[in-house]
């Protein structure tokens, strides 16, 4: 693997320098502009530690690095026309792990308060929400996940969903929780209850639409890890071979090309 971290920073070398890079960064977005594009995308972040550790850095590089190219990523969406993007950050389960769990937090304040700055958010239209259990969060997280939900609550031209302190079984949990207080309300039937019912109280009810066309995950690692456990049910699923700090514009192209690719069967 790290023979394959290092010819792989070697190539994207020699092709950035000799100009060919840009000529298939080009090629390849002009081949997938002539199609249909995945309406809302979905990653899983993953690969940041092994990313650091096969370059015989920090941990905490590879998420300074991963937190960087998230940021990369919001001008390739841009870009592209891509409406909804939801990004996986951090999971219940990883919340045990103390030492890099403080680590992500600071990187995640620094970056959202950038974010909370930053003008292109208000040009674009964007709408940002975190889903997951944010109740978890250190206090000063909380406070600008807030500032940014509110000052883009109005806006519905792009969707930025970040999914941290999030798990996918703990979000149908509190569904049926909801569901169970309407019922005990009298406020919904058993009989009522249906896909619609479920959808509407999931963390993804206010974009226009929960469903991920395209779901894909860096690192290799073939697994969704419980993310959008209902949303995914149709969604096509891309795992990439590459870490997450290292994530390019082409691979993001590549992923939506093999989506384009694919004939979609919803469950046929």
């Amino acid at each position: 693997m790290i023979q394959d971290i290092g010819s792989r920073a070697i190539a994207d070398t020699f092709f950035k320098r000799s100009g060919l890079y840009n000529l298939y960064e080009r090629r390849l977005e002009s081949q997938i502009l002539k199609n249909s594009l995945p309406n809302h995308i979905a990653i899983i972040l993953d690969g940041n530690r092994r990313w650091a550790k096969y370059n015989f850095m920090r941990a905490g590089s590879g998420h300074f690095m991963g937190a960087d190219k998230a940021e990369e990523l919001l001008n390739w969406i841009h870009e592209l026309g891509i409406k909804i993007t939801t990004l996986y950050v951090l999971s219940t389960e990883n919340l045990d792990r103390k030492d890099e769990v403080d680590n992500i937090y600071r990187l995640l304040q620094l970056k959202l308060e950038k974010l909370y700055k930053d003008s292109r958010i208000h040009r674009r239209r964007m709408k940002i929400k975190a889903i997951g259990n944010v109740k978890l969060l250190p206090t000063q997280l909380q406070e600008i996940l807030n500032k940014l939900e509110e000052d883009t609550a109005e806006y519905n031209s792009m969707f930025l969903n970040i999914a941290v302190a999030y798990g996918g079984q703990e979000e149908l949990v509190d569904a049926v929780k909801k569901i169970a207080v309407m019922t005990k309300t009298g406020e919904l039937s058993v009989e009522d209850i249906d896909e619609k019912v479920i959808e509407s109280c999931l963390y993804t009810s206010h974009l226009p639409q929960p469903e991920p066309d395209l779901i894909l995950r860096t690192s290799g690692e073939k697994r969704l890890s419980g993310f959008l456990i209902w949303q995914s049910a149709y969604s096509e699923l891309v795992f990439m071979d590459v870490f997450w700090p290292e994530f390019r514009k082409i691979d993001l192209m590549r992923a939506i090309r093999t989506y384009q690719r694919r004939i979609r069967r919803y469950g046929k």
